[in-house]
């Protein structure tokens, strides 16, 4: 028997990561504590969306994926949940569309604009009602 039968060769075996500068990363971002088995983030080629943490109902920003760098405390939301937010997930087909579900009991499918979000958006293009308990997990999405 020979020694190369046990061991398995790793293809990363010379792969080293280094960490991203400050220009780089997102920075100041307030990311919830109250989300335990989802995602707390939601990506596409446009924008990046992330569940924060807030009181009095719940709000996720949404900001360009080039806007790197330190983010505002006061930058703006998408915010018309009653109850905290607990996932998001963007359509597939359409990078300014992205669906939210809450402790309210809903879900609801909002617009981006085309510039991202330059003030608090509140209302939504569609409201999903009919779940009886919070909605915890947004998925298989297909068109929305």
């Amino acid at each position: 028997m020979s020694w190369r039968s046990s061991f398995r060769c790793s293809k990363f075996r010379h792969v080293f990561g280094k960490p991203s500068t400050k220009e780089h990363s997102y920075d100041g971002v307030p990311i919830t504590r109250s989300v335990h088995d989802n995602h707390y983030c939601s990506a596409n080629p446009c924008f990046i969306a992330v569940v924060t943490e807030c009181a009095g109902g719940g709000s996720f920003l949404v900001l360009p994926i080039h806007h790197t760098g330190r983010v505002d405390p006061q930058h703006p939301r998408v915010c018309g949940h009653s109850g905290r937010v607990l996932d998001v997930k963007w359509n597939p087909f359409d990078d300014h569309c992205i669906a939210s579900c809450s402790e309210d009991c809903t879900v609801k499918i909002w617009d981006v604009p085309v510039c991202g979000v330059q003030q608090n958006l509140t209302k939504a293009r569609k409201t999903l009602i009919g779940h009886s308990r919070r909605v915890g997990l947004i998925e298989k999405l297909g068109y929305f």
